[in-house]
Formats: C-alpha cells, structure tokens, sequence
C-alpha cells in the first residue's frame, strides 16, 4: 500500500503542474464566458473527458508509439522538457501561454460544444509538453523486473491520470468561482507561481533527457534504454 501511494503521489505532482487546471481554468471562462452556467459545464465534462483518454492512450501506446517512429527516450525527455519550460517561460513573461495559442476565431462557434476538443482538450489542456510527460512515465513501467510491481505501478498511475482529469472537470466547471474568489491580484500571483513551478519542472525534465544522451555519448556501455524513470 504504502509503495502504491508513493507512486501515486509522484505520477500527480509530475502530471499536474503541467497540466495546471486552476490556471488553464482563467483561460477556459475566458473563451466561454458569453456561454450558459449548464453549456459551460457540459463543454466542461466533455475537456474532462477528452483529456482522460489522451492521458490514458499516451500512458498505455506511447512506448509503442516511440518505437514505431524510433524515438528514445531521452531525446522524447528533452523535446519535452524544452516545450514544458517554454511554455512556463511564456506564462511568467506575458500571461498564460495557454491563452496565447488559443483561436480567437474558435471562441464563438454555431455549436459552442465544438470546442471540446479543440482547442480546449489539445492544446489548451493536454498539450505537447502533458503528453511527453505521461509517456515517459508510461515508459518508466518497463523498469520493474517484478510484474507485481509493474502491474501495482500502471494501477496507482491510471489512478493519478483519473484524479486530474476529475481536477480538469472540477476546475472547469466552477471557473467562475475561482477567478470571483481570487480576484485579479491573487488570480495573477497564482498564474506567476505556476509558471515558476512550470518552468523548473521543464529544466528538470531537459536535464534528464540531457543527462542521458551526454552519457550515451562520453560512456555509451552504460546505456541501457528506458533504465531511468522521469525526472
């Protein structure tokens, strides 16, 4: 029990700052605020959902994704890294990068439901930087030698990546309240913490993936593919 609440524990506070759904929240009232209470969480529930089975597909396939295509993993840990530590970059410069990318034509569509996926699931909510984190988590099961233990680590994951998407639709659906209750000083400090936090969980996952290639380079015989979990 106690390993399984380890691993969960360290799937959710690797997932949900990239995820951010406070933050991504702002942007989400932002696009659908000329929207009803009951279409803004029904648009809610369906970001909740499309953004749980890209999780989930990209925990599961996304080791046979990467071998499909001949990514490794370090060169996956630095693309990734270098998008999520962007993205806090832009966030703590210029305001959420989040709502920087989104469309300004898709904001007032005939069918206001059509946003569910984008730009709201991709790439507002899972993007690039969400998806290369959980696939090398997804990645990192390869390295228990038990299957007890790997089937104990796929478990306490799925159940990490069903507590942000069920954080995703909280979030989404009372956005509102929280933009009423922090007001716009506090909904801008919240913003900048994030960032920071955003911005140095990039440079960790860069580092890694960095760490790994220097090696496979200067001491290749001790390379052994996918030996490391994330971070």
């Amino acid at each position: 029990m106690q390993i399984w609440i380890n691993t969960f524990l360290v799937v959710l506070a690797a997932i949900f700052p990239v995820v951010n759904p406070p933050g991504t929240a702002l942007v989400f009232i932002g696009l659908t605020g000329t929207l009803t209470p009951h279409t803004r969480r029904a648009l809610a529930r369906r970001v909740a959902v499309n953004s749980l089975l890209v999780l989930v597909c990209s925990f599961l396939l996304g080791a046979l994704i990467l071998q499909f295509y001949g990514i490794s993993i370090s060169v996956l840990r630095v693309a990734g890294g270098f998008i999520v530590a962007v993205s806090g970059w832009n966030l703590l410069n210029r305001g959420s990068h989040k709502e920087i990318e989104a469309s300004p034509d898709a904001a007032h569509p005939a069918d206001p439901l059509s946003l569910a996926f984008y730009p709201l699931t991709l790439p507002l909510t899972t993007g690039p930087g969400t998806i290369a984190v959980v696939i090398s988590i997804g990645i990192s099961r390869a390295t228990f030698s038990e299957p007890a233990d790997e089937v104990l680590f796929m478990f306490a994951s799925l159940a990490a990546i069903v507590v942000i998407a069920f954080t995703i639709w909280l979030c989404f659906s009372y956005a509102d309240r929280i933009r009423r209750v922090l007001g716009q000083g506090g909904t801008d400090i919240a913003v900048r913490l994030t960032a920071f936090i955003l911005f140095t969980l990039g440079v960790q996952i860069l580092w890694s993936g960095m760490s790994e290639l220097l090696i496979s380079v200067f001491h290749p015989e001790s390379i052994r593919a996918g030996s490391k979990p994330i971070g």
